[in-house]
């Protein structure tokens, strides 16, 4: 999956040091990123490539020892071979571990652009120097960075898998039942509550499977998989999802396995490693 990057090491604790010539820079804006690619492979630019290396720069992880900075994108720097690119290339790009600093930079870019001023008294916020937080110089609020909590249900009827399709997404592929917790409950309740939500069925035997930061959507992913409790027929959601429909395991087709969690669990239950 994308932040699977073994044998490369992520480091995500917040060091506010000086930048190498070395640093890999991250020029973030809204969904879009700097970057050369050819085909699915991809390059960010260095500090030393850039015109200006004074611009202002904020820590934001390492990998590999190489660390990454997040820069201003008020005025990109022209760079032969370089262009904003969509942040979804990052879903099948190469290196990976370059893939998945792309994507967390875009979520880390975000969360600064939209944590200006102080929800409380609208004082503008201030970078903390000992960790990833921003802080309010006059109420003393903080803000870290937003994760929201979401799961993936795989739910199965034997050798059945419910697979379904959103409504009014740009994501066309098949999918399982997913949703966001919600205020007040566990993500066992959610997985509950989702499915009975999207498809009017009841579920048991909820058995947790595998996590996933999903950067895209600032989630962090809880992946489930759980068996039909009852009448198998459908009542599906039609506000959510397109489709939803019993496939056997046999018909099952999955492909980029390692890309997400939802096609993960899907190539899991269609070679049988899920039963």
């Amino acid at each position: 999956m994308l932040h699977e990057i073994q044998p490369a090491v992520f480091s995500n604790v917040y060091r506010d040091t000086p930048p190498r010539l070395s640093s890999q820079i991250l020029f973030c804006r809204g969904a879009t990123l700097l970057l050369a690619r050819q085909d699915n492979t991809i390059r960010l630019p260095r500090l030393e490539e850039l015109p200006d290396r004074d611009i202002p720069l904020i820590y934001a992880f390492a990998i590999d020892g190489t660390a990454f900075y997040l820069a201003d994108t008020e005025s990109l720097p022209v760079l032969e071979g370089f262009s904003m690119e969509p942040a979804s290339v990052l879903r099948l790009a190469r290196p990976r571990p370059l893939a998945f600093a792309g994507a967390l930079g875009c979520q880390l870019a975000r969360w600064y652009a939209a944590r200006r001023f102080c929800g409380r008294c609208a004082t503008p916020l201030e970078r903390d120097a000992q960790e990833r937080m921003l802080r309010c110089p006059a109420c003393g609020l903080t803000e870290y960075p937003k994760l929201s909590p979401a799961v993936i249900v795989g739910v199965k009827d034997g050798d059945r898998l419910l697979l379904t399709k959103y409504a009014n997404r740009s994501y066309r592929n098949y999918a399982l039942i997913a949703g966001f917790a919600e205020l007040g409950e566990s993500v066992e309740q959610t997985v509950q509550r989702e499915v009975a939500e999207e498809v009017g069925l009841k579920v048991r035997n909820i058995t947790y499977y595998k996590s996933q930061p999903w950067p895209f959507s600032d989630t962090l992913l809880f992946g489930f998989f759980a068996d039909l409790d009852g009448d198998p027929a459908i009542r599906m959601d039609d506000g959510e999802l397109a489709t939803a429909f019993w496939m056997p395991r046999d018909k099952i087709r999955v492909t980029n396995h390692n890309l997400s969690l939802t096609n993960e669990m899907m190539y899991q239950f269609a070679t049988g490693a899920i039963r």
